[in-house]
This record gives C-alpha cells, sequence and structure tokens, in this order.
C-alpha cells in the first residue's frame, strides 16, 4: 500500500461520532466510552531495512488485529530505521484527515540502529506512560526478564494516538490485540473533546 487515498477515501466525519452528553459527575452510570470514536483509520508502520510487504509478518498482524476489531488500514508503509525518516512519516501520518491512530512496529530495542522511540516521543503532546507498562507485564509471561529490553511506548500527537511496538511478530501481535484496538477508539475520542 501506499500513502495514497486511493481507495479508502472517506471524510472525517463519516465514521466519527461523539456523544455530546457526556455525565462529567461522578455517578455509578458514568460511560467512560461516550467519546469514542466508532470506527477508526489506522496507518501501520513497519520500521525496518531488510523487510518488504511479503516479508512483514508484524505488520500483518497490527492490520489483521485492526481489521478484526472492525476498523480500517487506511495506509501501510514500511520504512527505514533512520530518524529523520521515521520521525517524518508519523508527523505525516497523524496530519492525515482520515487517519485516527499510528502504530509502528519495530526500532524499539536497544541496538545503535533502534531509533523509532527517540523519534517519535518528541512529537507527543501527551505521552502515555501506561501503555509501555502494561505491554511489558503482559510480555512477561512470554519473554520473562528480557522485558527489560523492550521499550514499547505511546502517546498522543494532537488529536491520534501513536503506539511504537517491537518488531517480533508476537510483540506487533500482542500489543495490537490486547491493547492498541481496545483502547485507540477511547483515546482518539477523548483527545478530540471539546
Amino acid at each position: 500500500m501506499s500513502d495514497d487515498d486511493t481507495g479508502h477515501g472517506h471524510a472525517h466525519e463519516d465514521h466519527h461520532t461523539h456523544n455530546n452528553e457526556h455525565n462529567h459527575g461522578h455517578s455509578g452510570d458514568h460511560d467512560h466510552h461516550a467519546h469514542d470514536l466508532d470506527t477508526l483509520g489506522y496507518a501501520v508502520v513497519t520500521v525496518s531495512s531488510t523487510r518488504g510487504y511479503e516479508d512483514d509478518p508484524a505488520g500483518g498482524a497490527i492490520a489483521s488485529a485492526v481489521e478484526a476489531a472492525g476498523d480500517e488500514v487506511i495506509v501501510r508503509e514500511i520504512i527505514e530505521d533512520d530518524f529523520d525518516g521515521v520521525q517524518a512519516a508519523v508527523n505525516r501520518l497523524v496530519d492525515r484527515d482520515d487517519v485516527d491512530c499510528v502504530v509502528t512496529t519495530g526500532g524499539t530495542g536497544v541496538t545503535p540502529d533502534d531509533v523509532t522511540v527517540e523519534a517519535v516521543t518528541p512529537l507527543f503532546d501527551k505521552e502515555l506512560p501506561g501503555f509501555g507498562e502494561l505491554f511489558r507485564s503482559l510480555s512477561r509471561a512470554e519473554i520473562g526478564t528480557m522485558v527489560v529490553g523492550t521499550r514499547a511506548t505511546g502517546g498522543v500527537v494532537g488529536e491520534v494516538p501513536v503506539f511504537c511496538l517491537p518488531g517480533s511478530e508476537n510483540a506487533a501481535t500482542l500489543g495490537s490485540e490486547e491493547i492498541v484496538v481496545e483502547e485507540a477508539a477511547h483515546l482518539a475520542g477523548l483527545a478530540r473533546r471539546e
């Protein structure tokens, strides 16, 4: 896929609804999901200097989780492990009207070419430390103490949640299925709330 809208175009208002009758009191019937967006448009970005679309199991796992949740992959890209390239790609994608959430995979480890976290975190208007904490907590059952080497992170850029997952298929599946698709609509709705 390319980053153009061909075949995927839809107006932002076509898939977003807001419940403006949100009760901000603390009653027992408070609906914490009243601002959730109904259907999200996702950008999935694989950060790798060696993968192509035919050999991108992590990006494929994220796309599958998004589609299984009833949302839409608007853009799927593979970009090189390059600070400026990663930062420019995320910046460009969060500015698109049809992208409600950006998920990157790859570049979150500790090797010299793992630059995704360094490139993306300066863009955050709000950090979401709970995302990385929960991801590492869930990952511990699978990889044990090796979890200390993952720097999965999340934040909000403008009105768009951005999640940075590791590049392994298992990590991408876990993060996207167990956290991202469960919370992205809620976070995007809150970020748009006036």
